[in-house]
């Protein structure tokens, strides 16, 4: 998977910055809310008509969704709030994104834009739903070609490069591709239940 094969490659990165954030006793949740914080206002620039400022703003801010975990690993202090605290505010810091781009896309009239957005924006709400509910209802839901670090990836390299238009049409058909992949994972499996 995606997410395991970035983790393995960012931990020469993460686990020294998470070692010393560690010392200093910052908590993992401080680390996630920073994060947060800083993607509303990468939301705010971008909607403002600074894509590129607002995608260098979010890439880093992004990053910082690395740290948490491995700090939460090292310090010892993995909770299951922490766990729920993290994927509901990586929501809300895609979402924040989105909808500054969409602000974007309108006062620009782009109504291509603004459609593929809007459709990159539900898509992402719904990869992570259906992992979500599926793993409510007992089955695994790994699965998937664009999870979210390779869609905060894309997003950030087409608010900074200005190449919406391709990278928006590669994220509505990868994300929707994902959650496709979703759907007919959970019906597989639910195929074996006896």
């Amino acid at each position: 998977m995606s997410d395991d094969w970035l983790r393995a490659q960012a931990a020469a990165v993460t686990h020294p910055v998470a070692t010393g954030l560690a010392k200093l006793n910052i908590h993992p949740n401080t680390i996630t809310i920073v994060g947060f914080v800083f993607n509303v206002v990468a939301g705010v620039i971008v909607g403002l008509g600074q894509p590129r400022i607002g995608g260098v703003v979010m890439l880093v801010a992004s990053a910082t969704d690395a740290f948490d975990g491995a700090l939460a690993r090292i310090s010892g202090t993995q909770s299951r709030f922490g766990a729920f605290l993290d994927s509901t505010l990586d929501r809300f810091s895609e979402g924040a994104v989105l909808i500054g781009m969409l602000a974007w896309m309108l006062n620009r009239g782009d109504v291509f834009g603004v459609l593929a957005t809007a459709l990159t924006l539900l898509g992402s709400v719904m990869v992570s739903y259906t992992r979500a509910r599926a793993e409510g209802v007992g089955y695994a839901c790994k699965v998937g070609l664009l999870t979210r670090p390779m869609r905060v990836l894309l997003l950030g390299v087409a608010l900074v490069t200005l190449w919406t238009q391709p990278i928006l049409i590669l994220l509505v058909a990868l994300t929707w591709f994902t959650v496709m992949q979703r759907l007919v994972h959970v019906y597989r499996v639910s195929r074996l239940d006896p």
